[in-house]
């Protein structure tokens, strides 16, 4: 099987299309496989990094703003479709799979000019502007959840498939969640919440995370913080300057970045983040009660309609971004954490939007395609 994957910008875009790749591989190990991104985004790191080639072309949003940089990027844009069909032209694919973004719009145009199969996978519940515009032209699209399935028009064929992700449910002994948190200075005395806003950080989380350490409100609960790489030295410097040291506060491990992060999602009470697809997907199969703090202006407002899912099944509490303050994220930690029946009520409920065997109802829809 030959196989262009079109994702970029984002680990939310890249991730499942590396997920596609790999369970291709795994059915059909002689296949071929080749992404196509930009070369701005994670792709350039992520892609080569699990061993595949990446090509790249000229892709940008289109956008209707007048300026001297809009029309410079739209050109190139429109470059990037002559890019994107002469790679589909030389590597002759049995199938052309997108996972999200403006890329796709070039290559699965590619693809459909040249009549080669086509598949697009939506993450979020409420679809992004790339697969509105594809949705005539894909054979088939497949969604992460129910919700986005009516806010699909036009498509030949969508799917409800949900989102392949790395992270899966573990079952821990007593003893290997105590060595887990002894890794943090943390116990299994107090209940533990697991803090980040994705590979770089969340800038207003952490600005409430800071007002929870200087006022000590988090006496009946422990933190596990990943401020994201770009932002640590500057927390604990704003942390220095009110007389605290970062690598010694009670109750509180503050890091970079978390790498081991099935084991921590898996031990953890009590999960507080943003509402990207993968994360929401992550929490649901793991059973996990959640605080979500959509990021605001992205397309679509679509982490929010991503949160909504798991607030429609009681599984999380949400809170706007602009919110969001130490005091307010404390009460709501304190209200879910505290208490070991709403914990295990949420985490119940957001089990509800997990998805069994995800990998294989993507790969089942790529064989359709392939043998029609």
């Amino acid at each position: 099987m030959k196989v262009i994957i079109a994702a970029a910008g984002t680990a939310g875009h890249i991730n499942p299309g590396l997920a596609i790749a790999n369970k291709i591989k795994e059915e059909q190990k002689d296949s071929k496989i080749i992404f196509v991104g930009t070369t701005r985004g994670l792709e350039n790191d992520l892609v080569p990094r699990a061993g595949y080639e990446l090509k790249t072309i000229n892709a940008y949003g289109l956008s209707k703003k007048i300026s001297i940089q809009t029309l410079k990027n739209n050109l190139k844009t429109l470059k990037g479709f002559g890019e994107a069909r002469k790679i589909v032209k030389e590597f002759k694919p049995d199938i052309v799979i997108g996972t999200g973004g403006y890329i796709c719009g070039a290559v699965i145009t590619a693809g459909s000019k040249y009549h080669i199969p086509t598949l697009l996978h939506e993450s979020n519940a409420f679809p992004g502007k790339a697969i509105k515009f594809l949705s005539k032209k894909a054979d088939t699209i497949l969604v992460s959840f129910k919700d986005a399935i009516p806010r699909i028009k036009h498509a030949k064929k969508v799917v409800f498939t949900g989102t392949p992700v790395k992270i899966k449910k573990m079952e821990y002994t007593i003893e290997e969640k105590k060595k887990i948190l002894e890794q943090f200075n943390l116990n299994l005395l107090k209940p533990s919440v697991l803090i980040f806003g994705g590979s770089q950080g969340a800038q207003k989380i952490n600005e409430a995370i800071v007002e929870i350490i200087k006022n000590k409100l988090n006496k009946e609960y422990q933190l596990i913080w990943a401020t994201g790489p770009k932002q640590y030295d500057l927390i604990k410097e704003e942390l220095e300057n009110n007389g605290i040291n970062i690598n010694n506060i009670e109750n509180v491990k503050i890091v970079p970045y978390i790498y081991n992060m099935q084991e921590v999602m898996n031990v953890v009470d009590l999960i507080v983040a943003r509402s990207g697809a993968m994360t929401i997907t992550e929490i649901s199969n793991l059973a996990k009660p959640s605080i979500l703090i959509p990021l605001p202006n992205v397309s679509n407002n679509h982490q929010l309609y991503n949160a909504k899912v798991l607030e429609n099944l009681k599984a999380t509490k949400i809170i706007l971004n602009n919110e969001l303050t130490g005091k307010i994220l404390d009460e709501e930690i304190n209200k879910i954490a505290l208490n070991k029946q709403v914990l295990k009520e949420m985490g119940k409920n957001a089990y509800k939007a997990s998805v069994d065997n995800v990998e294989d109802k993507i790969y089942s829809e790529i064989e359709k395609l392939i043998q029609k």
